[in-house]
Formats: C-alpha cells, sequence, structure tokens
C-alpha cells in the first residue's frame, strides 16, 4: 500500500510464517527470495494465511512497518471499540498502553498517535497479502483444488474484512454522510501499489465484489476443520457470510444484511447459561463463528485482550483500574435475564485512587458497616480468583474472564459468534418494518437470556429498535461493537444523562460528551501523517 509497506514485503513474509502449527516455525528466510517462490506451494500459502491470522493478536512491533509492541492487532482494537463509545469504561486514572489517550478521544483525532497509524498499517498489511495470494492463484500456476478454494476464499474474506474496518474509521459513516462524495480509503487490489482515497461508496462495492467471490470460492472449497478452538481461526463460509451481514447492515442494505446473518449462524448453537458465564475466552463455545486461537508461543502478555477488557488479568492496569460498565445499562437488566448476574453492582470500591473519589471504606457510600465491606471483597475476589492486589469497583464486570484468574495466561479472542447474527437479522427486519420478521429473529436469543422475555411487548419498529439497541449493548457488551454501532444509529456520547454512567468528567475530559457523528467528524480517525508523508496519491488536502 504505502511506501513503507512496499519495500518491506519479503521481510513482512518470513514474520508471517509463524504459524499456529509448529512445523511451520522451521522455514526458510524469504527475504532473499521472491514471493512467487514463497507461494510457491498450497503449504506455502497456508502458511501464510496463518501468519496473517497470528497478526490479529500478536505483538506487531518487528511484523508492521512502523509498530512498536504497545498495541497488539485485534486485542488492542477490540476493546477499543467499547472503549471509545463509553461503554468499557475506567475507574480510574491509569495510560498503561495509551488507554487515557483512547478514553478521553486523544489518540484517534491525532494523526501521529499510534493507535491511527498501527490499525492503517495493519489492515493494510492484510490486505497486502491477500492480494498476494490472490494474484498467485489467478496467474493458474496451480491446479485448482477444493484446498486452495479454500485459501482464495479466506483471502478475499481477509481482503473485505480490512478494508471494511478501514472505512468504518478513516471515513464518514455510511448511513450518516454521503457516501458517493464523502472520502473513503485506497482501494488496493494488487501487490505493491499506491492509490487515492476513493469515496465511501466505492470502498463498500469492492467489499461487497470481495465478500461475493468469498463465497464462491468457500462453495467449492475443502470445508474447515472441526477440530474446536484452533480451526475456527479460519476462515470459513459462515464467517463471510457474517462479515456480508455487518458491510450490508452499516451500509443499510437491511434485506441483504438479514438473508446473510441467518446463513452466517448456521450450525453455531445458542450457548446455555452455563457458557455464557463462563468467560468468553475460548473459540470451542458453540456460537463462535471465528476467532483468533491465541497460542502460547506467540502471547503478548500485557498487550493482551484479557489485560485491556478482563477484570482477572494479573496485571497493573487491571488490578488497580477495573473495568466497569454504564449503570444506566446494567440497572435496566431484567433481574430474570441472566446477563446481569456478571455485572457487580454492590462491589466495594476498594481502589482509594479511583476517579469518581468513593474508593476506600471511608468514602464508599455503599457500606456503613466494615465488617460487612470486608466480607464482600473476600467473597467476590474467592468467587472470581482474584489476586489480593485486585482492586473492585461498583458495576465492575466479570463477563470476560480468563480460563486461569489471576494469571497472565493467553486465551482465545472472539470475533464474531451467532448471536451477533441474530441480532443483525432483527435488526434489518425492524428497519424494513417486518415487525413479526424482526420479533421472530429476535425471540430465539433474547428468550434464551431471560426466562420472562415476552416478545410481542415489542410490536412497533420503534419499540422493537429499542430493544434490539438494548440487547445488542448488553450481549456485545466488551466485544468491540460500541463505536461501529453508535455511528450506524448516530447517538451521542453523554456520560453524565439519566443519572449518569458510572464514568468521571475528570477523568474522560472531552469524551465525557460527543455529539452524533452525523455532526461531529471526531468520530473519523485521522489518515496516518506517515502515510501522508509517503503516498503520492494522498495529500495534506486529503485529511480528515
Amino acid at each position: 500500500m504505502l511506501h513503507k509497506i512496499k519495500i518491506s514485503i519479503l521481510v513482512v513474509f518470513a514474520a508471517l510464517f509463524i504459524s499456529c502449527e509448529d512445523d511451520f516455525l522451521e522455514t526458510t528466510p524469504t527475504d532473499a527470495v521472491t514471493p512467487a517462490i514463497a507461494l510457491g506451494t498450497v503449504e506455502d500459502m497456508e502458511k501464510v494465511l496463518n501468519g496473517v491470522h497470528s497478526t490479529l493478536y500478536s505483538q506487531l512491533g518487528g511484523t508492521i512497518t512502523g509498530a512498536g509492541n504497545n498495541r497488539a492487532g485485534n486485542q488492542y482494537w477490540i476493546p477499543l471499540g467499547d472503549n471509545l463509545a463509553g461503554e468499557l469504561i475506567h475507574s480510574a486514572d491509569a495510560n498503561n498502553l495509551g488507554w487515557r489517550s483512547e478514553m478521553q478521544w486523544n489518540s484517534h483525532t491525532q494523526e501521529t498517535s499510534e493507535t491511527t497509524e498501527i490499525l492503517w498499517y495493519h489492515r493494510y498489511n492484510t490486505i497486502l497479502h491477500a492480494n498476494l495470494l490472490i494474484e498467485k492463484i489467478s496467474s493458474g500456476d496451480l491446479p485448482v483444488t477444493p484446498r486452495l478454494r479454500a485459501i482464495e476464499g479466506q483471502a478475499y474474506a481477509y481482503r473485505a474484512y480490512a478494508l471494511l474496518s478501514l472505512v468504518q474509521h478513516y471515513a464518514k459513516g455510511y448511513l450518516v454522510g454521503n457516501p458517493a462524495t464523502d472520502k473513503g480509503v485506497p482501494i488496493i487490489l494488487e501487490p505493491q501499489t499506491t492509490g487515492p482515497r476513493a469515496t465511501v461508496a466505492e470502498v463498500y462495492n469492492q467489499i461487497g465484489l470481495d465478500l461475493d467471490a468469498s463465497i464462491a470460492a468457500f462453495a467449492n472449497a475443502t470445508p474447515r476443520g472441526t477440530g474446536g478452538a484452533r480451526d475456527k481461526s479460519q476462515l470459513n463460509i459462515n464467517v463471510a457470510h457474517g462479515l456480508k451481514a455487518r458491510w450490508a447492515l452499516s451500509k443499510g442494505d437491511w434485506q441483504t444484511a438479514a438473508t446473510s446473518a441467518v446463513a452466517a449462524r448456521q450450525g453455531f448453537p445458542l450457548m446455555n447459561e452455563a457458557a455464557w458465564k463462563s468467560g468468553f475466552n475460548t473459540n470451542d463455545l458453540s456460537e463462535v463463528i471465528w476467532g483468533s486461537n491465541v497460542i502460547g508461543a506467540e502471547t503478548t502478555f500485557f498487550r493482551a485482550y484479557f489485560y485491556l477488557a478482563s477484570n482477572t488479568f494479573n496485571g497493573s492496569q487491571i488490578r488497580n483500574n477495573p473495568k466497569i460498565a454504564d449503570r444506566r445499562l446494567i440497572d435496566a437488566i431484567p433481574a430474570t435475564d441472566y446477563r446481569g448476574d456478571v455485572f457487580i453492582k454492590d462491589a466495594p470500591n476498594t481502589n482509594t485512587s479511583a476517579s469518581n473519589g468513593e474508593g476506600g471504606f471511608a468514602n464508599d457510600p455503599n457500606y456503613t458497616d466494615r465488617d460487612v465491606y470486608d466480607a464482600r471483597i473476600a467473597e467476590i475476589k474467592s468467587e472470581y480468583g482474584l489476586v489480593s492486589g485486585h482492586n473492585l469497583h461498583p458495576y465492575m464486570h466479570f463477563k470476560l474472564k480468563q480460563k486461569n484468574p489471576g494469571s497472565i495466561d493467553p486465551d482465545d479472542v472472539i470475533i464474531m459468534r451467532s448471536s451477533e447474527m441474530y441480532l443483525i437479522e432483527a435488526e434489518a427486519k425492524a428497519m424494513l418494518s417486518d415487525i413479526s420478521g424482526a420479533q421472530a429473529a429476535l425471540a430465539p436469543l433474547a428468550t434464551q437470556r431471560n426466562s420472562a422475555f415476552n416478545v410481542a411487548s415489542f410490536n412497533t419498529q420503534a419499540s422493537l429498535m429499542e430493544e434490539i439497541k438494548f440487547q445488542r449493548r448488553v450481549e456485545l457488551w466488551g466485544e468491540g461493537f460500541g463505536y461501529t454501532d453508535k455511528i450506524r444509529w448516530d447517538e451521542e456520547i453523554d456520560h453524565e444523562a439519566n443519572g449518569g454512567s458510572g464514568a468521571s468528567l475528570t477523568l474522560y475530559q472531552s469524551a465525557f460528551k460527543q455529539a452524533r457523528p452525523s455532526v461531529n467528524d471526531d468520530w473519523i480517525f485521522k489518515i496516518p501523517q506517515a502515510e501522508i508523508d509517503a503516498n503520492p496519491d494522498i495529500t495534506p488536502d486529503d485529511q480528515n
């Protein structure tokens, strides 16, 4: 894509060959060979795909040009989506890995920040390697087999996934702007090329073409394995349909969104209560369609998803700064909905540095008896496996838990599951004014989670949309959808309204309130200054 990536293609190959298979670790360095040789066999192409997958969660320094190790792919960017939207709230001042800047909206609004730079480089690096695979397959040098078609399907899906991520972050939202004229991101379809910013509509059109190509390839491909967590790190036709559902939803193609969501979730039944409360730490959960299977040889430790998002990781960011949910959301969860159980409303505030000024027994307004205070602390720490240094805070969550709480062990990172697909179908049909269809899509999920749920109570488009929004916020909390959801719904951030979210104005500063995306361009990530400096097709006038 950009000049820096162009000159490092072969070097990146060598790094990407590190894969989920031990025998893939021993490879011939490719900094002295051509991509044609590096992609000479189906086996080599599969290694590249495994490498692309590993960059979704591994430390990026030395792999992505210009990247340090302060950001680790989706392990950073997934929680960022809820952090920016005011869903995953910090309870105290801490700046490990730059999170103070993120929550204050001082990173994505700066063209020189690591966040804007590395997200751009990583997604275009994914596109680069997808393009190399597609080019090799298109050359006709290899026999067309179901195994090759599986590689082709993944390559097109990865390119679509990366392009969708880029246009959703670095451009005005499709439904809140003018996609025919709003500047999107460069569409790069060949290795070692640069390009100008295409329009948002043009980028979305290319994503649609890539997803159709992916689905067509997968239709004649070797099926993905069914061995569990590792196999689900590979993309398959369900993932391609799921990406198409996300793409269609974000552009208001409601019928396509609904149809694709149904196709995506086939074979991935909803979790029961025990599974839902188990911690969202493994791809083995029944409804996981796609996730990163994080292996020990490539741990990111303090750049890990559970370090940034959970409350059980044994790291200073977590011990000193428990993550909390918007108390307005949690208070609205019915008592009959078991999802509310993972948010601890009555947790004592043990952090004397808590941003709300209520840390420590003497300042905690919810406790007047020291013995009761201490007993509740001991109970929570014992139940959730916290070590002695972990602080507590009201409305802290235990939705995202490590398999081994109180450690720094890596766990899988879930990227797509069938619950999301039920919610996409429900939203799409509600927007089509298909009331019965929206009710039918919402009911299986909501009744699984809430024994008293009555879908008949929501019998208008307005009431259905409000309930679907609520269900998305509860069901997908902490999984990174808050940012793109608010852009699609054109909703503001207001931590103060209706009793307040629990976030601190002192800590969140200007991000405490943000006007809705249709009138506030601060929702759009800045184009990295390094890109403007290096890419002859992008000028300072192209900056967001």
